[in-house]
């Protein structure tokens, strides 16, 4: 019989490495970012510079500590999922409100998932589909689902369920939802998070202001966040961010480069942190029996496949691209950041002599195969260079087409490739995202390479509404050992966020998510 899942869990801050009389309140930080956002709204955020900013102006009803896997209270106190798993039941912590000092209400979470999981208004609907109804009572809450769904839990943790305002959206300027959240996010902004929004000019700069109604207590027993505001200012050149950082013109600067970092590091006035993250840098190979020309395809030979996985020495790549600042897949699948992912050591580790033999058995001595890479892009241009000289040794020579990024997104959709670069980053807390996107065929021709195997598909497909953990994992334990020995893709490398502080910032986090945490941080004068 299965047992009803409970969680109450206590209202704590995120647990910093500092103490708690060393806090200082108060100030601004000054924050030099890559790119701009365009609308942090919790449906419509679907770039990484929205997304990533979402949860410091809207708070959801379960949270995500800086771990990126670990699950505790938002603006629910607690939460209970039925025993047949077709209800979750929430209760709403007292005295919550919004940024303008009304309450947050039944109400707003019956009207926040109910636009989060239309599919006529958010792209990210699909990660709710299994949402029935919802209700609400008093301070409590009730989720009726079409079906079971273990991700449910930890999609009330993720960014497009966070709580809006149903007055604010009733009384908002605009004929449609979108307009209603853009007219919100410019004047008259109402949250649920540790900030609010202020200012905006786009492509330039965007201000936050504390929320003084916020509800969590930072280590001094005090609302947080600890600081007054944030100012960003929008910078897409590397270089420039880092010259106006060292200049004492920002407190700090997001996606440094790794070939910067070892100067960063031996800067006494900066803190170079790197973050964990869900970023994985692989390539899709096509697994298909025939190119897209109508010429046999000598990739869909699992023991070629799985040869240039041997001779790709990724050690080498991690010190040449990210400059020691990464390590080797452990998944394949996912990054070993990901919920239930599984830790097999460094994948297909470099064997000249294994992949040499697994060449001789495919017939395959004398193959051209062509990476397509994207035009202007160092990293890749590094990865083909030194792809070029690895698959030499094996008898496999390697040739190269150059295209902007839509390019190379049309032939991932077609097949109309050997081998393309490529990179991921989760957005949501649970491994389906991921799996779903990578290896489960249906969704997108696993991430275009065509490969397609019925037992990893059904393993998907069962673990989408597996409410046992245990079981749950050793599904995902099973499609990753299937993922691994298939080689669909030539595994690389894992890359941490690369962010810069003053040496005066403390406790910013960004997870592995990419989620920016700025509620705890503050600034030791």
């Amino acid at each position: 019989m299965k047992k009803i899942l409970m969680a109450t869990v206590a209202a704590t801050a995120l647990m910093s490495a500092f103490p708690a009389i060393a806090l200082e309140r108060g100030g601004s930080l000054t924050f030099a970012r890559y790119d701009d956002s365009t609308l942090i709204d919790p449906i419509y955020a679907d770039r990484n510079p929205d997304i990533w900013m979402v949860t410091n102006l809207y708070d959801t009803l379960l949270r995500t500590e800086a771990d990126g896997k670990t699950i505790t209270s938002g603006l629910a106190a607690s939460y209970k999922v039925a025993e047949d798993g077709l209800s979750v039941e929430l209760t709403l912590r007292d005295g919550i409100k919004f940024s303008d000092g009304s309450a947050i209400e039944g109400k707003d979470v019956v009207f926040s998932l109910n636009r989060a999981a239309n599919p006529d208004l958010s792209p990210w609907a699909g990660l709710l589909a299994s949402i029935d109804n919802v209700t609400s009572e008093g301070n409590k809450v009730t989720i009726g689902l079409k079906n079971s769904d273990p991700t449910i839990v930890l999609m009330l943790a993720t960014f497009n369920t966070a709580i809006v305002s149903a007055d604010a959206f009733e009384s908002a300027a605009g004929e449609t939802d979108q307009d209603k959240a853009k007219a919100l996010s410019m004047e008259g902004f109402v949250g649920s998070g540790p900030f609010v929004m202020k200012a905006h000019q786009r492509g330039s700069m965007m201000q936050f202001a504390a929320n003084s109604h916020y509800w969590r207590e930072g280590e001094d027993g005090k609302p947080l966040p600890y600081i007054d505001g944030i100012n960003f200012l929008v910078i897409p050149d590397d270089a420039t961010r880092i010259l106006k950082l060292q200049a004492g013109e920002v407190d700090a600067a997001e996606f440094i480069p790794f070939a910067r970092v070892s100067e960063m590091q031996a800067d006494a006035n900066i803190n170079m942190e790197l973050f964990p993250s869900t970023r994985i840098i692989y390539s899709p190979i096509n697994t298909r029996p025939e190119r897209a020309d109508g010429s046999a395809n000598p990739l869909s030979d699992l023991k070629l496949r799985q040869a240039l996985n041997y001779a790709t020495n990724k050690d080498a790549l991690v010190q040449l691209v990210l400059h020691g600042a990464g390590k080797p897949v452990s998944s394949g699948l996912m990054a070993s950041t990901t919920q239930l992912a599984t830790d097999n050591g460094p994948i297909y580790q470099y064997d000249l002599e294994k992949a040499k033999a697994l060449v001789a058995e495919a017939g395959a001595e004398g193959t051209e195969i062509t990476l397509t890479t994207l035009a202007g892009s160092a990293d890749d241009g590094i990865i083909l260079a030194a792809l070029q000289q690895m698959w030499s040794d094996i008898g496999i020579k390697l040739n190269v087409e150059q295209v902007d990024g839509p390019t190379r997104g049309a032939k991932n959709r077609s097949g109309d490739f050997d081998i393309h670069t490529y990179g991921w980053v989760n957005d949501v807390n649970d491994p389906a995202q991921v799996a779903g996107w990578l290896g489960y065929n249906p969704t997108a021709k696993a991430v275009g390479t065509g490969w397609n195997n019925d037992e990893f598909n059904s393993l998907y497909e069962a673990s989408n509404t597996e409410m046992d953990p245990a079981k749950r994992a050793e599904q995902y334990a099973r499609m990753q050992e299937i993922y691994a020995a298939e080689a669909p893709l030539l595994f690389m490398y894992e890359t941490p966020f690369a962010v810069a502080l003053s040496q005066d910032i403390k406790g910013y986090v960004q997870t592995p998510l990419g989620n920016n945490e700025f509620a705890t941080t503050w600034i030791d004068r």
